[in-house]
């Protein structure tokens, strides 16, 4: 049985994954992040792709998770904030409305090199927020590693008023979407994942790419 390898040192995409109770390894390596040009479907995909990618020229059998998200709000792409500031400003443009989050999943089945890619939307709608709201969840430091500066997961829960389409997907790893596309390759994430492992260590681990 290949194991299953993901590409990622997002907290979130690994508790995502081990809330599924399979055995799963953690090996994430370097990659360029720089957003390239496209739908935001193309883009995440292709960022996915390129994480699974280089994490699997370091493993020798397995299947390699690769994921990427992204936030799009009024045709602008929002990433992680690079200072309260910016997360303020990126929290008081989506107070009030509606935006969408894309994650793009790749899998890459090593040795054989062949992957499976697909990429899942979901719309957010935000209740309307005040400065002292936003300033007071800037100042908890939850918004600053995260694409658009909030966590459902977390204390942005209090903010979403409504979510269309898939939770786990905001939160970053759509694990629909990833069990199809193991499927591709005769895996399910059900009958042939072994049970109990909760994410080990392993390779190399960066801090701060992922949401």
């Amino acid at each position: 049985m290949r194991a299953l390898i993901l590409a990622s040192t997002s907290p979130r995409r690994r508790a995502l994954l081990a809330s599924l109770g399979v055995n799963f390894s953690l090996l994430a390596v370097p990659v360029d992040e720089t957003v390239p040009p496209g739908p935001p479907e193309t883009v995440v995909e292709a960022l996915a792709l390129r994480k699974a990618r280089a994490a699997a020229g370091r493993v020798a059998e397995g299947y390699v998770i690769g994921a990427d998200t992204i936030v799009m709000h009024k045709g602008r792409v929002l990433g992680k904030p690079e200072s309260a500031a910016a997360a303020g400003e990126m929290l008081w443009s989506l107070q009030g409305d509606v935006h969408t989050v894309f994650t793009g999943v790749a899998v890459v089945a090593v040795p054989e090199g062949t992957t499976a890619v697909g990429w899942e939307q979901t719309r957010v709608s935000f209740a309307p927020l005040g400065r002292e709201e936003i300033k007071a969840y800037v100042a908890t430091g939850e918004p600053m590693d995260k694409a658009g500066a909030y966590a459902a997961q977390g204390l942005g829960a209090v903010f979403i008023r409504r979510i269309e389409g898939c939770y786990f997907n905001v939160v970053g790893l759509p694990l629909f979407l990833l069990g199809e596309l193991l499927k591709i390759f005769g895996f399910n994430l059900l009958l042939d994942a072994g049970r109990g492992a909760r994410g080990k260590d392993e390779g190399l681990r960066m801090k701060g790419w992922n949401r």
